[in-house]
């Protein structure tokens, strides 16, 4: 059995609960939190997840932030972790390619967040 560990890091509440309660009906088991900073020191506690669903936009420490942090302090695990950039920005290219992340645009489609979660948590 596959390890299902799904940290959600955003910053609206609406959206982070709905993602969450969505994949946890799918069968996941998911953890949040409001910002980068706590999605750091979540991981930190919990370990490594399956999948980071990352907003960019957030307050405190933002998504570009997070990612910087990972890469400098913790590069093994980013390359561990698959990382989905949740983001209604139209050009992501740069975090796909600076980051190796993928991308899911908002609104989030739930055939994708799905087929997203099974890929990243069957590989784990």
């Amino acid at each position: 059995m596959p390890h299902l560990n799904i940290v959600i890091i955003e910053d609206d509440a609406d959206l982070r609960e709905t993602m969450k309660e969505l994949l946890e009906i799918e069968g996941f088991s998911v953890a949040t939190a409001e910002n980068g900073q706590e999605g750091m020191k979540l991981i930190e506690q919990n370990g490594k997840p399956c999948l980071i669903l990352l907003d960019m936009m957030m307050p405190v420490m933002n998504g570009w932030e997070f990612l910087d942090a990972i890469q400098r302090e913790r590069q093994a695990l980013l390359a561990e972790i698959r990382v989905a950039v949740v983001s209604a920005a139209a050009d992501m290219a740069e975090v796909k390619q600076r980051y190796g992340c993928s991308v899911l645009r908002k609104p989030v489609n739930v055939d994708q967040l799905f087929a997203l979660a099974h890929e990243a948590c069957d590989r784990c």
